[in-house]
């Protein structure tokens, strides 16, 4: 099949190559042009393509990256795979209306449109199939498919991939959702047909509203046993030995990424607008995650003053790492940008070093790409704050130099020097 995929991002670009893979003519659609041309250039900048993987489906003719809309005449199958960010706090659609405008005018009948970017249930079918008709003339359901597969990409993660990672798959009526899945049943192991639109949409943010909510629980319950002097990682080790009704989450500087600092607001800010009501408990954990950042500065500020008797203001503090999650260079919404942008703001000297991240990821300064910990003298700097543990930082090296370290994430062993959230 002639297969489209709108965006080439975190979620396009993986499935685009898998399509091909799969023995599809796939045509990535990427608005951005310098995006387009590395990409037809075999230079992925999505960490989970490698530049071989994309040059092997350049090379066979079963890729093609383009910026211009008429190369999507003639699709079979297009997923639109665009980002839905928030502006000023509220769920922003433009992207999907603007990829749902472009892509209408070049719908033929049979074909089928599929949205997998994360949003609020009702989407699908209140806002992107009436551009899609009002663009091809056409109406959805009958001359045309329509249908929903919310993306569970999760970059860096080797063991959990596009093909072996359950695919829930969605249609507008019985007919669409068996196109739907007969496409994704090509290119993933194994497909979980949804009742309806609403019921995967709402799967979606579901998933990471469990996660956001229960990260919320532990990074409350750490600060409550800071206070009262209790070992919170040892608490949730002794916790997590129970073999039933458990699930052991970790606690950290906060959330990052896409999904989790954003997709429950759609949830939240969808039931209010359109129903008054309130789901507090994801306005809580909202609140209490995006306070972490706030909180580990106020540690490292207090560490400072209880040990050396100096403030931050002019400390030189060593950052590790930049991105949300270790193993990639995703800093999108990262909690580690936010606090290095504090402790800037309140006078202090920050040296971060990720060992992912060029000098200008994430509106961090001063990375030195590619550095670990043995690019930089530990010992120099007042305080160190590890907020990114990837695997290239040398954590014996850190205890052994470091006059002190906060280790945010729990992965160091506690000493007089080390501290952990």
């Amino acid at each position: 099949m002639h297969i489209c995929v709108l965006g080439q991002g975190y979620v396009g670009l993986p499935l685009a190559v898998r399509a091909a893979e799969a023995g599809h003519a796939v045509t990535g659609y990427e608005p951005d042009r310098a995006r387009c041309e590395a990409l037809a250039a075999g230079s992925s900048y999505v960490e989970d393509i490698g530049d071989d993987r994309l040059r092997s489906v350049l090379d066979s003719d079963a890729y093609y990256a383009t910026s211009d809309p008429q190369d999507l005449k003639g699709f079979d199958v297009a997923v639109i795979t665009v980002p839905t960010p928030l502006t000023d706090r509220a769920p922003d659609l433009s992207c999907v209306r603007d990829t749902g405008r472009v892509l209408a005018e070049w719908i033929e009948p049979g074909a089928t449109v599929v949205l997998e970017s994360t949003t609020h249930p009702g989407t699908t079918r209140d806002v992107l199939v009436p551009l899609l008709e009002e663009g091809s003339g056409l109406v959805a359901g009958r001359d045309f498919h329509v249908g929903f597969s919310p993306e569970r990409i999760d970059p860096g993660n080797a063991d959990w991939r596009l093909e072996n990672t359950p695919k829930i798959v969605a249609g507008l009526t019985e007919g669409c959702l068996e196109r739907v899945k007969a496409f994704y049943d090509t290119v993933t192991d194994v497909t979980v047909p949804a009742s309806g639109l609403e019921e995967a949409e709402l799967a979606k943010v579901f998933e990471n509203t469990y996660r956001h909510v229960n990260i919320a629980l532990v990074n409350e319950l750490s600060r409550m046993a800071h206070t009262l002097g209790v070992d919170v990682w040892h608490t949730l080790e002794l916790a997590a030995t129970k073999p039933f009704g458990f699930t052991k989450f970790l606690p950290g500087p906060g959330v990052g990424g896409h999904c989790l600092p954003i997709d429950p607001v759609y949830l939240s800010h969808h039931v209010k607008a359109r129903h008054g009501q309130t789901f507090r408990l994801i306005e809580l954990a909202q609140d209490i995650n995006e306070s972490q950042p706030d909180y580990v500065v106020r540690r490292l500020q207090d560490a400072l003053s209880r040990r050396f008797r100096r403030s931050v203001h002019g400390a030189r503090i060593l950052a590790l790492g930049a991105a949300y999650k270790p193993g990639t260079s995703d800093a999108r919404q990262s909690p580690a940008v936010e606090v290095t942008d504090r402790l800037r703001q309140m006078g202090a000297d920050v040296t971060v070093v990720d060992p992912y991240l060029p000098v200008t990821d994430g509106g961090c300064r001063e990375i030195p790409f590619g550095a670990t910990t043995a690019a930089v003298t530990v010992g120099g700097f007042d305080a160190v704050v590890l907020l990114t543990p990837h695997g290239e930082f040398d954590l014996d090296l850190l205890a052994a130099e470091a006059a002190y370290v906060l280790d945010t994430r729990g992965v160091m062993t506690a000493a007089p020097h080390i501290e952990r959230l």
